[in-house]
């Protein structure tokens, strides 16, 4: 579309100039032609006193002798023959022809003949004697087109500028046109990849301004559409497996028996009901939701209210549970529901996956460029953490659908930050979280990296 308006901007240019230019330089060469003429007759003109007083030889030279045009061989008188005897007279060089010269006489009027170099102005004058002189001015051919050169390329000039200035016009207005369609044609294509947050600027011509406001908004249905989703894996996650757990402990303190074993087998059958359930889910869907200005929590708050869940079934095993951090406030760019279903995942993780009456911590460090939450336990550590943080790929246990660690790791990298796996000073498993207080940035995130191994003995 660009091309086609600049091609069509550039035929119509090229047709007006060329209608205008061309007329218009004509007129110019002929303006220049009759002011050069016009010039000659006035000069020749200034003969025509001296002619009719005198047509003597010597006194007629020494009035052509003293005009410029005289002095510069351009001027000639043609006296005709005075009486049977008389002689015609010629002062001056003639370039006329006779027939020319004649022709002129005859007429009575000033005539134009073309000569060699230039043209030869013929001005009939009488003379005492009732006959015409003919007085002939060499007009050179210089004189005729004095500043007509000049004016065609000041004509060529403007007609070009005319013409590169159409082109960019066009070419602006055409670009004007295109980039918010291309804008549009790429967003729709980064949406249907499964970039979510692909948007238009919402600017152009009307027609094209309204077709991104339809785009945007159908766009942030979408992402609407699978945040519902979203939250609804995340909500089976922590109201699900949260109950779940406690019902896995409950039925192991039942003891023995037909009833008792029934229990726990219909809790772990629903247990993995649930696991393909939220595997389904958060296979079927990608990331959609990202921090934005002005979303976020209290980190301290929320550890404080999740520790109170599970400091009570950590009395239930006898686990000791250490907190560490939460005395102040701790604002992270994190919305509150991200933060809880990553604590109850990993501390689900502990209950899950080290024996009872493993000991467990959870600290929080607050820096001036980035939150590190630390969970740590006492248990027998895993063995093979690259593994356990692929994401989706869980422990390889019974049960284990890796959805713990890859919420953690979500939550933190929508913060530009990560997640790590160590050894604890409880000589377990340590599961960091470094989320990025200043934006998004892997170059953050791997100075996070150096900052959480640093605190790890």
């Amino acid at each position: 579309m660009r091309w086609a308006l600049v091609k069509v901007s550039l035929a119509v240019t090229a047709m007006v100039v060329f209608a205008f230019a061309v007329p218009l330089g004509l007129v110019v060469k002929e303006m220049a032609r009759d002011r050069a003429f016009s010039n000659a007759e006035r000069r020749a003109a200034g003969l025509a006193p001296v002619l009719a007083i005198t047509t003597d030889r010597d006194e007629l030279e020494k009035a052509i002798a003293t005009t410029e045009d005289g002095a510069a061989g351009r001027l000639a008188v043609h006296v005709p023959a005075e009486g049977p005897d008389g002689t015609a007279l010629e002062i001056g060089t003639r370039r006329a022809d006779p027939a020319e010269l004649a022709a002129t006489r005859s007429l009575g009027r000033a005539s134009i003949a073309e000569v060699p170099g230039g043209f030869a102005l013929l001005q009939p004058t009488a003379i005492s004697s009732a006959q015409v002189a003919i007085v002939e001015l060499f007009v050179p051919e210089g004189e005729v087109s004095n500043g007509v050169a000049t004016a065609w390329l000041v004509l060529a000039g403007v007609g070009i500028a005319l013409v590169v200035g159409s082109v960019a016009v066009a070419d602006r207005l055409g670009l004007r046109m295109v980039q918010p369609a291309q804008r549009l044609a790429g967003a729709a294509h980064d949406l249907g990849e499964g970039r979510l947050g692909a948007r238009v600027p919402e600017e152009g011509p009307p027609e094209l301004k309204s077709a991104a406001v339809a785009f945007n908004s159908m766009a942030d249905q979408v992402v609407q559409l699978l945040a519902n989703e979203r939250e609804l894996a995340a909500d089976l996650s922590h109201r699900l497996r949260t109950p779940l757990t406690v019902l896995r402990l409950n039925a192991a303190s039942l003891g023995s028996g037909p009833a008792a074993e029934q229990t726990r087998a219909a809790v772990e059958q629903l247990e993995r009901e649930v696991d393909i359930i939220i595997r389904t889910a958060r296979e079927a869907k990608p990331q959609t939701q990202a921090t934005g200005p002005g979303a976020g929590c209290d980190a301290a708050e929320v550890v404080r209210e999740r520790m109170d869940f599970w400091s009570a079934l950590a009395e239930d095993e006898g686990r000791r549970v250490r907190v560490a951090g939460v005395e102040r406030p701790v604002r992270i760019p994190v919305a509150r529901p991200e933060l809880v279903a990553a604590l109850d995942a990993l501390l689900g993780n502990v209950f899950r996956h080290t024996p009872e009456g493993t000991a467990f911590s959870l600290d929080v460090h607050n820096g001036d460029d980035a939150v590190i939450v630390l969970v740590s336990d006492a248990g027998p550590g895993i063995a093979d953490p690259a593994a356990a943080l692929a994401r989706g790929a869980g422990s390889g246990r019974d049960g284990s659908t890796g959805l713990g660690l890859d919420i953690a790791r979500r939550m933190a990298e929508s913060t530009g930050g990560d997640v790590r796996i160590g050894h604890s000073v409880l000589g377990g498993t340590e599961v960091r979280i470094w989320i990025n207080l200043g934006g998004r940035g892997a170059g953050t995130g791997r100075g996070g990296s150096r900052r959480g191994r640093r605190r790890r003995t």
